[in-house]
């Protein structure tokens, strides 16, 4: 749900990108922030520095099982309980 805010709220968008975004939505399953997910994010913000957003997304992926898409890997390398996938990655 945050990556959704995140991406179709950016102001500077264009027609575009915001129906290119809109139709990825909603072909993939948008979950929900559960208290679980809540419960993973207070967990990794004690851990670490983080912003409440990226905290809320990674603590998405950990509880769901699911890999952390994102060009900014960095920022979440040191957690463990996900994989990170790289879309923007140069392949071998």
């Amino acid at each position: 749900m945050i990556s959704y805010i995140e991406a179709l709220g950016y102001h500077r968008l264009s027609a575009e990108e915001r129906q290119f975004l809109e139709r990825f939505f909603q072909a993939t399953e948008v979950l929900p922030v559960s208290d679980a997910v809540v419960e993973w994010a207070i967990k990794l913000r004690q851990r670490s520095r983080m912003t409440l957003g990226d905290a809320i997304v990674a603590g998405t992926a950990v509880e769901h099982g699911r890999v952390r898409v994102t060009h900014n890997t960095e920022d979440f390398r040191w957690i463990s309980e996900i994989k990170l996938l790289d879309p923007l990655a140069k392949r071998p």
